[in-house]
């Protein structure tokens, strides 16, 4: 049985450096989770360590992201020079491993011009898609300036991922503040926050009507759908307010995969099920920051209802949506 993971973090110290120096009220503490334990070792690692644990875990092929926040908090040209050197790196460590990485490309949507100008650079260079996040800055992803990013992302066929990030300063002050510092970060995290922010910005994208002007965008969502899944009879409510096409539910079960990121739950699993399809379910693990066994993954595959849903969601959805039995290097 194949097993391809595609939410497997990699880090550029450049570009962690360059966050960690923005100002106050620019700054992204979700890097200092990069140096818990031994997670930033293996982030910096994208040869003989990481095969070893994804061979330890079964894995045969990984999709790399880069870590968050990617080049989101940062300027513009900053942004694009740091997306630029993150892929060309990404690319090399695709082409020493080829028959075990491929790549989502990193893109400076500080930029949105440049941001679409480098999806198509990395797009014809072999990479499967993007990973994004919900703003940059405090421009979100639906403002219009992204319109020909998302244009561009679904004539070439380049599924985007949206990754979580932190929620803007003032709304960590509202509602994220008041334990201690650690608590605070993790609450406004992965405890929560990233969660919420997430799901936001994939129902913003649908309640402007990107799916509609765009019908082929493929977006992919982690950890079951940021809570998307679990609120289908309220987000359908927006549809009619919103002028939309479809019903919000129909675009996330057409236009929307859902990756585990680790949280190997038959009861997420079950759930997802009954909301969406079979070939809308993928495997991830969210490496380093999560670290199923290869038992603990065994077990977990073991309640798929049928060998067939099982073998989709291990490898065929992602063969599929990130189109990776077509020529031009990826694997058959």
């Amino acid at each position: 049985m194949a097993l391809i993971a595609i939410e497997e973090h990699w880090n550029l110290p450049a570009l962690t450096a360059a966050v960690k120096a923005l100002p106050g009220d620019r700054a992204d503490e979700s890097v200092a989770l990069d140096e818990i334990g031994d997670n930033l070792e293996r982030l910096d690692d994208l040869g003989d360590g990481r095969l070893a644990a994804m061979d330890a875990q079964g894995v045969d092929l990984q999709i790399l992201s880069l870590a968050p926040p990617g080049t989101q908090p940062l300027d513009a040209g900053e942004a694009v020079s740091l997306s630029r050197r993150a892929n060309d790196i990404a690319a090399e460590a695709v082409g020493l491993h080829p028959s075990r990485f491929r790549a989502l490309a990193c893109l400076p949507t500080p930029d949105p011009a440049a941001a679409a100008a480098e999806l198509e650079r990395t797009a014809a260079a072999g990479f499967v898609g993007a990973m994004v996040y919900g703003r940059s800055g405090d421009v979100p992803l639906d403002d219009p300036r992204y319109d020909d990013l998302w244009a561009t992302a679904a004539r070439l066929g380049q599924p985007v991922f949206l990754h979580p990030q932190i929620p803007p300063p003032a709304v960590r002050r509202a509602s994220y503040s008041g334990f201690d510092a650690l608590t605070d970060l993790a609450l406004s995290t992965f405890g929560w926050g990233w969660h919420l922010e997430a799901a936001l910005a994939a129902l913003r994208l649908i309640v402007r009507g990107t799916f509609d002007r765009h019908p082929d965008l493929r977006l992919v969502l982690g950890h079951w759908g940021e809570l998307l899944l679990f609120w289908g009879d309220r987000t359908d409510s927006l549809s009619r307010v919103a002028g939309l096409e479809r019903r919000v539910t129909e675009y996330v079960r057409t236009n929307v995969w859902i990756t585990s990121s680790g949280m190997l739950n038959p009861v997420l699993l079950r759930h997802a099920l009954e909301v969406t399809t079979p070939d809308r379910l993928l495997f991830s693990t969210d490496y380093p920051f999560q670290r199923p066994s290869g038992a603990d993954i065994e077990r977990f595959l073991a309640a798929f209802p049928t060998p067939q849903d099982r073998d989709r969601f291990t490898a065929g959805n992602a063969r599929a949506l990130f189109r990776l039995d077509e020529p031009g290097g990826r694997p058959d």
